[in-house]
Formats: C-alpha cells, sequence, structure tokens
C-alpha cells in the first residue's frame, strides 16, 4: 500500500495477524505502538510484529507526509520455508519484530528505495527484492527494539472494537466539551474503570488522548489563515494560554513556531 497524502481524520488503534512494514520517506509524526510512543522526525522506518495494537501512522503526520506499508503473514513462503538454514537471520529477525524495530538514518537510506519499487514490480520480482530487504533488515546494525510487545490484545475483536468506539467518538465531538460519563457508557463502564481500562489498553489517559487529538487537528488548521485563537477555540481549547501550553507539549513547539516553519 502506497499512500501519499495522510489521513487527517481517521484513528484507529488496531492489530492484525500480518507482519508490517511501514516506511515513512520524509516527515514528521507520531510513533504509538504497543507500549512505546515517540515522535518521529526526518521519516521513519518499523518492522512490526503480528497482533501487536498501534495508531495507524497518518495520526499525527504533518502535512506532506508520504507512506509505503508491507503487510504479510509469517508463512508468506510457505510453513518450513523460514526453517531453512539459508534464513536463519531473517527468521531471527521476524521472532524480534514483537517488540518493534525502528531503523535508523542508515537503513532508511538503503532501504526506503527498494520499498519504493515494489508496488510497480511483478510478483516473483517483488518477492525476490521482499527477501532481500528483509536480509538487509536482519543484518544491520543501525536498528532499536521498541520493546512495544508489553500490549497485546489476545486476538479479541470485541475490545478492539470499543477502543475504536471510544475513538469515533472523540473524532465527531473533539470541537466541543468532551463528557467523561458518556464515553464511559460507551465502554459500559464506569468513569474511574473507564480511565484504567483506557489507560491500560492505549498506555496513555483519555485526556491526554483527547488533547494529542485535538492539537493535531490544529496542526493542519496552522496552514491556514486563521489566527491562533480562532484555531484553538476551533479544536475544542477553551482558553488561549490551555491550547499554548498543550501545543507546546506535544509538539515541543509553540502554534506560532510551528506556523512559521510551515510556511518557511
Amino acid at each position: 500500500m502506497h499512500h501519499t497524502e495522510p489521513d487527517l481524520c481517521g484513528v484507529y488503534w488496531h492489530y492484525h495477524p500480518e507482519h508490517e512494514i511501514v516506511y515513512i520517506p520524509r516527515g514528521s509524526g507520531k510513533c504509538h505502538i504497543g507500549r512505546h510512543i515517540s515522535r518521529y522526525e526526518g521519516g521513519y522506518l518499523v518492522f512490526i510484529g503480528p497482533n501487536v495494537p498501534h495508531l495507524n501512522f497518518g495520526h499525527g503526520a504533518d502535512l506532506y507526509s508520504e507512506e509505503l506499508v508491507v503487510q504479510l503473514r509469517q508463512d508468506f513462503m510457505g510453513e518450513p520455508f523460514l526453517n531453512r538454514p539459508e534464513l536463519a537471520a531473517i527468521r531471527r529477525l521476524f521472532e524480534w519484530a514483537h517488540q518493534g524495530l525502528s531503523y535508523g538514518e542508515e537503513t532508511r537510506n538503503q532501504v526506503g528505495p527498494l520499498l519504493m519499487q515494489l508496488p510497480a514490480l511483478a510478483p516473483f520480482d517483488r518477492m525476490l527484492l521482499l527477501l532481500r530487504i528483509f536480509q538487509y533488515l536482519a543484518t544491520t546494525t543501525d536498528v532499536t527494539p521498541l520493546h512495544a510487545d508489553g500490549v497485546r490484545f489476545d486476538l479479541n475483536p470485541r475490545e478492539q472494537e470499543r477502543i475504536n468506539r471510544i475513538v469515533r467518538y472523540v473524532e465527531d465531538r473533539y470541537r466541543q466539551p468532551i463528557d467523561m460519563q458518556q464515553v464511559a457508557d460507551l465502554a459500559n463502564l464506569t468513569v474511574p474503570a473507564f480511565c484504567r481500562y483506557f489507560k491500560r489498553m492505549t498506555q496513555m489517559t483519555f485526556t491526554d488522548f483527547v488533547n494529542e487529538y485535538r492539537v493535531n487537528q490544529a496542526r493542519h488548521l496552522l496552514n491556514s489563515s486563521r489566527t491562533v485563537a480562532d484555531i484553538s477555540y476551533e479544536v475544542g481549547f477553551n482558553n488561549l494560554s490551555h491550547f499554548n501550553k498543550t501545543f507546546r507539549a506535544v509538539t515541543g513547539q509553540t502554534p506560532s513556531a510551528y506556523r512559521h516553519e510551515l510556511v518557511g
């Protein structure tokens, strides 16, 4: 899958049985995989194992992001294939991927152009190139484990749907005050139980999630001529000071500095 524009609205906390490579050639955004939360700058390359929950990478991405995603099952070449001695390094790579593996700039520069070739290749050539990519990812030292596997869904679609029901509520109502009781009712929990549940499932508090979602909407509006004050109220902050403080906590910049970079 080759996405040339970030998904500005859709946010989903999800998992799937496939391994996943995500390559972002440039831009900045948020990485939230299992218990790991960070921001990336200047592009990103990550390899994620199966059933590790993560936010879509378009959430929190800047206006100029591009994303190439490769998904495949561990037995994509047949059950016994990875057991061949020639593929020992790739077999270990697939085992390590449960932690989430982030690759540095050197590896991104080597592997990124190869990944970008995949969509246009014939199936046989695509398979050969994919094996070359995996061998490189398996043998490079330019890699950081994210230790993201502390949070795993037990293949329970009901939990995934419950989280996404909550996220859709925020997407629809972030411009207004959020009623915690209504959100807890969506999860069929009391407010205290909901707060504990959301933190356990996403590794962030519900308040932090709402604030971050509002800030990410504001980032896109800062590319317009509207005033910072107008934007802060548009995305649901009830005073400018709180907006400025929260925006800086999420992005590391004030809204004005962020806008200056955009028009830069």
